[in-house]
């Protein structure tokens, strides 16, 4: 009856223990789901991100020079962040969802050694009972036996519940050491993310602000007259000129052909006339060569 007292102890001590292990196997799941929902959530956050930074590329190579250049440049820094952010997601798997993944093996060893001292404490208790038995009925060799049985499940009692409590000691130990490692990974992951990240917003805010409104309205404004319109007309105005010009020319000349003509034919008039005259001449001549023929003959 001595040991009933430190038998409830030994009771109290291993519902305890039970309830501990108890609520680090529902809340390190619970987080571990909850965590495991954060990283996926973050996954998802980057593919739409990389959805978005494509867009904004296939956009930018519709639009005018500087918002181009602007809106490409906004994009690869977008485009940054979400390398970053998958790196967020890798560290987040390994340094959070690992560890307290690992914490489901870890408490099923717990309650494997806390099962082990139940087993131990529950053959004390019945050696003791099997002992209370034994000397309601008086006979001493049992009596002897029962005690010894007794002794050697108390003893064997005695050092699983040690054990136990060496165990669940450096269970707990670890637990505070994980939880703080855990939970301070979480913030120094998310805390390098967003340091890159504001970084890369920077950069991004600065470049799309960096777009020359009036160079791309020059640009548009000049695409409503493409240069090829301009020099199109210019040059219908060159060949304007160019056949006025001509026409001027030609009628300028066609008046001195026109004033030069009447002394040609005056030309070819005289020379007729000359002609006409030399052929007179011939026709005297060849009469007087005909008279003084016909007077010689005479004679």
């Amino acid at each position: 009856m001595s040991r009933m007292p430190d038998a409830r102890a030994r009771d109290n001590q291993t519902r305890r223990i039970q309830e501990n292990i108890t609520n680090v196997e529902k809340h390190f799941g619970d987080m571990c789901q909850l965590f495991a929902a954060y990283v996926r959530k973050t996954a998802r956050l980057r593919d739409k991100a990389d959805l978005l930074v494509r867009e904004i590329g296939l956009y930018a190579d519709t639009e005018t020079p500087s918002l181009k250049r602007g809106m490409k440049q906004y994009a690869d820094h977008l485009a940054k962040i979400q390398d970053y952010r998958q790196a967020e997601v890798e560290r987040l798997e390994a340094k959070i969802l690992e560890p307290l993944k690992s914490y489901g093996a870890v408490v099923k060893r717990k309650r494997e050694d806390l099962k082990t001292t139940q087993s131990a404490r529950d053959r004390e208790a019945k050696q003791m009972a099997q002992l209370e038995k034994t000397r309601q009925r008086n006979p001493s060799d049992r009596q002897i036996i029962a005690e010894s049985e007794l002794q050697r499940a108390t003893m064997d009692a005695t050092r699983t519940t040690k054990q136990l409590e060496e165990t669940i000691d450096d269970f707990e130990k670890q637990k505070i050491r994980d939880i703080k490692k855990i939970f301070g990974d979480f913030v120094t992951v998310e805390m390098s993310f967003h340091a890159k990240a504001l970084e890369m917003y920077t950069f991004a805010y600065q470049s799309i602000h960096s777009v020359d409104e009036e160079e791309d309205l020059e640009v548009f404004r000049s695409s409503l007259h493409p240069p090829d319109y301009q020099s199109r007309l210019d040059i219908v105005r060159a060949n304007s000129k160019t056949s006025l010009d001509r026409t001027g020319s030609f009628l300028s000349t066609s008046g001195t052909l026109q004033q030069q003509r009447p002394s040609s034919q005056q030309t070819r008039g005289e020379q007729e006339e000359e002609d006409n005259e030399e052929d007179e001449e011939e026709s005297d001549e060849e009469e007087d060569d005909e008279d003084e023929e016909d007077t010689d003959d005479e004679n």
